[in-house]
């Protein structure tokens, strides 16, 4: 039979339409759109580390600071221009009542600071019993002046002084300070009052030391005054 040419081409037109569509839906689905691909970004956990090492450095960096900082004080302190160091002292007890230059005894409270940390140290006063309740120290300086300040540097179980007198040049007593002392660790209790009408080179420290469990011991008291 012979085949009209014009339905072998609508055959071959019918072959290559179907085609094309197989092809456009191979395409689509090669084309897909794909999975968004796993994020590059460190998790938190991963980060942890490397958040503390700047925070490790400043922690340090703060503490170095503070050292500095409270070296610096010490050194101002003990060159104040305006403070004596007692240069005698006597008190209502000492540890194995000891005398003169002796180890703990009321003397060792003399002179600049010479205990470096906090602890029990035999460069400073302390009384002859820990826990007793009143005690007292009592310093003599080399001149007579205004007074404006007084600055104990406590250097075992700081926190027991409730009292400061100064004591005018007839030996008349005069409290310039009573409360409750913040003093801790190795330090200093400073204490600032009005300038004193009277000349004064004496100091007495009153301290409760059942306040303060364990041995209360005192490396220094400095008065702070001046001549006019």
């Amino acid at each position: 039979m012979k085949i009209s040419p014009k339905l072998i081409c609508c055959f071959l037109l019918l072959v290559f339409l179907s085609g094309c569509k197989k092809s456009s839906s191979t395409q689509e689905t090669s084309t897909t759109k794909p999975e968004p691909a796993a994020s590059t970004e460190a998790a938190p956990a991963t980060m942890a580390p490397v958040a503390s090492a700047p925070a490790a450095a400043s922690a340090e960096t703060t503490a170095k600071m503070a050292a500095a900082e409270w070296a610096l004080k010490q050194d101002e302190i003990k060159k104040d221009p305006k403070g004596q160091w007692a240069i005698q002292a006597t008190a209502s007890s000492t540890y194995n009542d000891a005398q003169g230059m002796a180890g703990l005894s009321a003397n060792q409270s003399t002179g600049s600071p010479n205990v470096d940390s906090y602890g029990d140290n035999g460069a400073a006063w302390t009384s002859k019993t820990p826990d007793g309740g009143i005690e007292w120290l009592d310093l003599k300086y080399p001149k007579p002046v205004h007074a404006t300040e007084v600055r104990i540097r406590e250097s075992c179980g700081s926190g027991a002084a409730i009292k400061i007198e100064v004591y005018d040049e007839q030996g008349g007593g005069h409290a310039v300070w009573q409360g409750t002392d913040p003093t801790t660790e190795l330090n200093y209790l400073m204490v600032k009052f009005p300038k004193t009408t009277f000349k004064t080179d004496r100091v007495k420290i009153t301290l409760a030391t059942n306040v303060v469990p364990g041995w209360n011991e005192i490396d220094a008291v400095q008065l702070v005054g001046t001549d006019q």
